[in-house]
């Protein structure tokens, strides 16, 4: 026999109710919120110091400062990003909301971190690292699109379900 689901527990779009208090609740939502921001402000100053190297060949420090910076504030948010899933979700990483998220994370962080163990033992010359960089920034760039139309869509399934943002009582 079918058990129809709690109103706590029916998913609705990309949050149960339930899961959107433990959200609202959390204050891992508001580092998430501050860290994404700040990783995609060090990814542009990271990515125009790359392209400037790549283009003139000066500024190779200060690129591969930037590099291992964005990689330290990369390591930061999925660090903070699965306390916060495990918040939220009760699991710390492929919560099924963020699967495809989490596993395409894991790519961009194979990728960071192919570059800092090619930059600290020499395994590639400079312009190399500085290719490994880029490729690793542009599925950077592929799971930011995913996380924003993931919550773009949550948003829009929830202003849809209510009046002015708010969801209707059930």
């Amino acid at each position: 026999m079918n058990v129809p689901a709690q109103p706590q527990n029916r998913r609705t779009g990309l949050y149960t109710a339930a899961e959107r208090q433990r959200r609202d609740a959390s204050p891992w939502t508001v580092v998430q919120g501050i860290l994404a921001p700040l990783q995609f402000l060090v990814f542009i100053v990271s990515l125009a110091l790359v392209i400037r190297t790549l283009m003139t060949g000066n500024g190779l420090f200060a690129a591969n400062v930037s590099i291992v910076v964005k990689t330290l504030v990369l390591y930061t948010i999925m660090v903070t990003g699965s306390i916060w899933e495990k918040a939220v979700f009760g699991k710390y990483l492929f919560a099924p909301a963020f699967f495809w998220e989490d596993v395409v994370s894991f790519g961009v962080i194979a990728l960071h971190t192919a570059y800092l163990v090619c930059l600290f033992t020499g395994w590639l010359d400079s312009r190399e690292l500085l290719i490994l960089a880029l490729a690793a920034y542009a599925a950077y760039v592929i799971n930011a699109a995913q996380f924003l139309l993931k919550l773009r869509a949550a948003r829009l399934s929830q202003d849809s379900k209510g009046f002015g943002g708010m969801e209707a009582a059930s």
